[in-house]
């Protein structure tokens, strides 16, 4: 998800939501009901529990390319099954440099330059409850660094820890062979504290619920349909805003579709070896418009995934690309 980055910001630490892996990128963003692969952490931690064996999954994109220059995000994730736990463990960390800042004194003379940077490490672990339901868990440990200094006359600086929990479920098989329902609520946790306590902002807390189904399940051809749909669930009244665990309910008042975010993405692979992908990201109050392509190639354990966004010219997002690559150990 990547519309609160360009609306009005409502909340802290919106680095949070900027979606790893270039496979669900090249789906629009629809994977929470899928969740397969390393990313599962982000997506929907429950997914892991259907995951066996080791896998690590790297990805780099330059953010915003059409907005800053010296801007990027990186991530690495890595999951592992042990049947001692009865389910599967999985961390992740994620990285975003903002590049290079100036540093302004009250009267807007340079005093000098400084670099910010957001930071995540996440621990997961999901397990089944039965052969088609899997639920999973996520702590996340959060460290914004904004500025070492503060702005103008401000006391302190502009850094930050927090921490937030996620928790999902996946249904697969749902009703039906091949379709499968998953939901994952994300960063719940206390507001964040730059400076002052009094104008602590809340997290990106966020419901994300949606289907997939396997349209084409067969040997050497497979095609899969995805939706999700996204809520953000931070509510301001005036300069304060509310406790995360007020929010939950009370985001939902403002009654309004406009509010909510929708993807719909597919996904065909030929002989488990190629993929190409194709989806649409729809989120009318932030503005954000978009289709998106993507491809992947499997060798042995590798498989290398692009991701590319179709933005209109002058976006910021127009020509993002992700890269990312899968390994099974």
């Amino acid at each position: 998800m990547v519309s609160h980055l360009f609306a009005v910001s409502q909340a802290a630490v919106l680095f949070l939501m900027i979606s790893p892996g270039a496979r669900a990128a090249g789906m629009g963003e629809a994977f929470v009901a899928v969740a397969d692969d390393a990313t599962a952490a982000y997506w929907n931690p429950a997914g892991l529990a259907f995951q066996n064996g080791r896998e690590i999954t790297l990805m780099h994109a330059n953010w915003l390319p059409q907005l800053v220059s010296d801007m990027y995000y990186d991530f690495l994730a890595y999951r592992q099954h042990f049947e001692s736990l009865g389910g599967t463990l999985g961390g992740n960390v994620t990285y975003l440099s903002m590049g290079e800042q100036v540093h302004m004194d009250e009267h807007g003379t340079e005093l000098g330059t400084f670099n910010s940077w957001d930071l995540a490490v996440t621990l997961s672990y999901a397990t089944k409850l039965s052969e088609k339901v899997g639920f999973g868990l996520s702590a996340r440990y959060i460290h914004s660094h904004l500025a070492p200094i503060g702005a103008g006359t401000e006391k302190g600086k502009g850094i930050a820890d927090g921490f937030a929990l996620d928790i999902g479920i996946l249904y697969r098989d749902l009703l039906i062979r091949g379709l499968s329902f998953g939901a994952n609520l994300s960063n719940m946790g206390p507001k964040i504290t730059y400076i002052d306590a009094a104008q602590a902002d809340p997290l990106p807390t966020n419901l994300k619920v949606g289907l997939a189904y396997k349209l084409i399940d067969m040997e050497y051809n497979r095609l899969m349909l995805a939706v999700d749909t996204n809520k953000l669930l931070v509510v301001r009244r005036g300069e304060k805003a509310e406790e995360f665990y007020q929010a939950l309910f009370s985001a939902w008042t403002d009654d309004k579709a406009d509010k909510l975010i929708s993807s719909i993405g597919l996904e065909y692979v030929y002989n488990n070896m190629i993929f190409l992908r194709c989806g649409y990201y729809y989120d009318e109050d932030g503005k954000v418009k978009y289709p998106a392509f993507g491809a992947g190639l499997q060798y042995a354990q590798f498989r290398f995934d692009f991701a590319y966004v179709a933005a209109e010219q002058g976006h910021p997002l127009s020509d993002t690309m992700r890269f990312s690559l899968t390994i099974g150990i």
